[in-house]
């Protein structure tokens, strides 16, 4: 099986301008710009998500500042 995979993909002119510039810059290939630019996607999308959640879990438990937190955290260290 192979480690890769290729796709094909469109993308306006100047975007990809752009793009070949900052691989250039970088001194990137195009597909480690690609690469590296759906990690950071991939990776800003898992932690909004993870915010969402764990804001969805904060506020069942009436955590709604920071003092809150604090609060907490002391009660549960005695």
């Amino acid at each position: 099986m192979r480690a890769t995979r290729n796709w094909t993909v469109s993308l306006p002119e100047k975007l990809a301008r752009a793009a070949e510039r900052a691989a250039r810059r970088d001194r990137l290939t195009k597909s480690a710009l690609v690469r590296e630019a759906l990690q950071l996607y991939l990776s800003e999308r898992r932690w909004r998500a993870l915010q969402r959640a764990t804001s969805v879990r904060a506020q069942a438990l009436g955590i709604r500042t920071e003092d809150d937190v604090d609060r907490l955290v002391h009660e549960l260290r005695r």
